[in-house]
């Protein structure tokens, strides 16, 4: 490994990312370093970190690779492996944009949740592609303190508890993963997302993110909840033939989201680069033990 590895941080609606450029999937990242990496106080900090690698360098990517060049190796900021990240999507295209491995206009990204089309617009919001949400059956329920409040399973390529509340205030601290149950419904551990509405078509959240703690902004939360409430409201857009949007307000910002008649969803929002540098390769084989 070399003595120094480059990394840049990034955020999409104050999601944030320690990028780490590694075409040839030289880079060893144990879980450890992840979370040494992500570390607020003793390193970089992040809600995860975005392993940008060649698809057809890493083995879990190699089928892919015919479509799109690039993996997003994800890992949540605990250093587990993560399915997807729709805000880190986001941050991955702009730096693909920004590293000049591609410009304006449509692209493809490869995800553990399979290859995401994504659109950078002229604007500089970008759309990705989130593929179609599954609606498992079966009663969920969620609870903080001493209330608890039914929920809504929705898989967007990972598990999400959508549950509507009166207030987000009810959501508590979220430092420590919210209870559910039955357990079953989520052998591997769940993102947890409490909603009020603001208006017509218009939702706020706050999110728990499996491994990661509460984060400012949660891309496939936000799509998991636009699909919750467009249910609760009674709108289908594969049975309507006509397409939903809605607004979602998360802590960070703002996130457009649109449920398609064909079950595509999309999702559009801002993404930035705000630094880069260096890391010691010898600081972070400290920090890992």
């Amino acid at each position: 490994m070399s003595t120094r590895i480059p990394f840049l941080k990034g955020h999409g609606t104050e999601n944030d990312f320690v990028i780490v450029p590694d075409p040839e999937n030289a880079v060893e990242l144990s879980p450890a370093a992840v979370a040494a990496l992500c570390d607020r106080r003793a390193g970089i900090g992040g809600d995860g970190v975005l392993h940008v690698v060649r698809s057809a360098a890493h083995p879990e990517a190699r089928g892919m690779a015919a479509e799109a060049e690039w993996f997003m190796d994800y890992r949540n900021a605990d250093g587990s492996v993560a399915e997807m990240c729709g805000n880190g999507v986001r941050v991955f295209a702009r730096y693909l944009q920004h590293a000049g491995h591609t410009t304006e206009g449509d692209l493809a990204i490869a995800t553990r949740g399979g290859v995401k089309a994504v659109h950078i617009a002229k604007d500089g919001d970008i759309t990705v592609g989130m593929g179609r949400a599954r609606l498992p059956e079966g009663d969920v329920t969620v609870s903080v303190g001493g209330r608890s409040w039914p929920a809504r399973n929705v898989n967007m390529g990972n598990p999400h508890a959508v549950a509507f509340v009166d207030d987000l205030a009810d959501a508590g601290d979220l430092f420590s993963p919210p209870p559910f149950s039955p357990a079953s419904a989520y052998p591997d551990g769940v993102n947890v997302e409490f909603v009020v509405d603001r208006g017509p078509r218009h939702v706020a959240l706050r999110v728990h993110e499996r491994g990661s703690g509460e984060t400012r902004s949660c891309g496939t939360g936000a799509c998991a909840v636009a699909v919750a409430a467009a249910r609760r409201d009674g709108a289908d857009p594969t049975a309507t033939g006509t397409p939903v949007t809605y607004t979602v307000d998360l802590p960070g910002g703002t996130l457009v989201i649109t449920e398609r008649p064909d079950g595509e969803i999309e999702m559009t929002g801002s993404a930035m680069i705000v630094a880069e540098g260096e890391i010691d390769a010898k600081w972070l084989e400290t920090a890992a033990g």
